[in-house]
């Protein structure tokens, strides 16, 4: 018997089985909550119970992709360690005793403490809740009670990618700023842990390499994101931040700033008043309306949010009442410009070559002045 034959036979109609058999019997469209990412969800019901989870392919953030952690969402419902009514501690702190309650007792409970602390001070209550889906509303009860000793999940998470996001992007990578990763050409990537942005940074850098463009992770763990990369720096935990203002120590020495960039679209020349021993010593000087001063390209005072101004980045100002004021830039400037920044005051506390820094900054440099990219527009006057 030909083999053919053999093989037609074997899969004839009365063997075959069905190996996509329907499990659910309705799909809801939803976000995931599982991280910060909220990749786009199918999730699957059947007789009104979740059966699983799986990408949306249609979804912007993710592309149908989803990772384990996003398919385990389900066990967010099933899971046997979920709380169904709230726990009340009856053993001493610390021994894990607790009982539950119901809902009436919890609230009559949290009545009788939060009114005995509110009336003796405020500040006496500190809490903490879980992921910080509702972190606005958190923050407006916590400021009518009294208390700023309010924190989430969050917090210990993913707000300080957040926070690195907003002051250098714009806005946080999974919501409102990102790299411009159908551009960049040199990518450097501080301490990401694999599940944050998980989804769409790995699309996104598997873009980035298929273009060529160079791809550094700075970790202390060579993991995940880091084992793509072009170069992995092992740096020592911790020391982030001065690896960085290596970088800007080797960036300032070698000039390589773009200083009208930073007058036109940032605050580096808005002038900070130098009044040691004042209230508002370090505070930004500001004319009667409110509006943060500069030096104007004549080295007079104007206000830094005048359209199309040409501020000075560098220099000394006399203010109205006869004190001194600098720009922001020329702080920084004297600042990280000191020697102990430099990369072999650096290095040892870092870990990290003093080479290396000098070499990454110099790659920076070049990439930021020695190279084009070019945006297909047509030219508009």
């Amino acid at each position: 018997m030909k083999l053919r034959e053999r093989w037609r036979d074997y899969w004839s109609p009365r063997e075959q089985v069905d190996t996509s058999p329907r499990v659910s019997d309705e799909v809801k469209y939803t976000t995931c909550y599982m991280c910060a990412c909220r990749c786009g969800i199918k999730v699957h019901l059947k007789d009104g119970g979740i059966r699983f989870i799986e990408g949306n392919p249609r979804h912007p953030v993710n592309r149908g992709v989803i990772c384990g952690k996003g398919a385990s969402g389900i066990m967010q419902h099933y899971s046997p360690a979920r709380l169904s009514k709230p726990l009340l501690r009856v053993g001493e702190r610390g021994a894990g005793e607790f009982r539950e309650i119901e809902w009436d007792e919890a609230i009559a409970t949290a009545v009788d403490w939060l009114s005995t602390i509110r009336t003796e001070d405020p500040r006496k209550l500190a809490f903490f809740t879980g992921r910080d889906q509702s972190q606005s509303l958190t923050g407006f009860w916590a400021t009518q009670f009294g208390t700023p000793n309010f924190a989430a999940h969050g917090g210990f998470c993913s707000v300080n990618m957040a926070a690195a996001g907003m002051y250098t992007l714009g806005g946080s990578f999974w919501e409102f700023g990102e790299p411009d990763w159908e551009r960049t050409k040199l990518f450097l990537m501080f301490g990401v842990a694999e599940d944050h942005d998980s989804n769409p940074i790995k699309l996104a850098l598997s873009g980035l390499r298929r273009r060529g463009a160079k791809f550094i992770s700075i970790n202390p763990v060579r993991t995940g994101y880091s084992a793509i990369a072009d170069e992995w720096i092992g740096i020592r935990p911790g020391t982030d931040g001065l690896f960085v203002l290596s970088l800007v120590h080797e960036l300032l020495r070698a000039d390589k700033v773009d200083l009208d960039y930073l007058g036109r679209y940032t605050n580096a020349a808005w002038l900070v008043i130098q009044a040691p021993g004042s209230a508002d010593d370090g505070l930004f000087a500001r004319n009667e309306a409110g509006e943060p001063l500069v030096l104007d390209s004549a080295g007079g005072l104007t206000s830094g949010l005048e359209p199309g101004g040409e501020a000075r980045v560098v220099g000394e100002a006399q203010l109205p009442d006869g004190r001194r004021a600098v720009p922001v830039f020329q702080l920084i400037a004297e600042r990280y410009l000191d020697p102990r920044y430099a990369p072999e005051a650096v290095a040892p506390v870092c870990g990290i070559p003093a080479e290396t820094i000098r070499r990454v900054a110099g790659e920076i440099a070049a990439t930021a002045f020695g190279q084009e990219i070019e945006i297909p527009v047509a030219w508009t006057d």
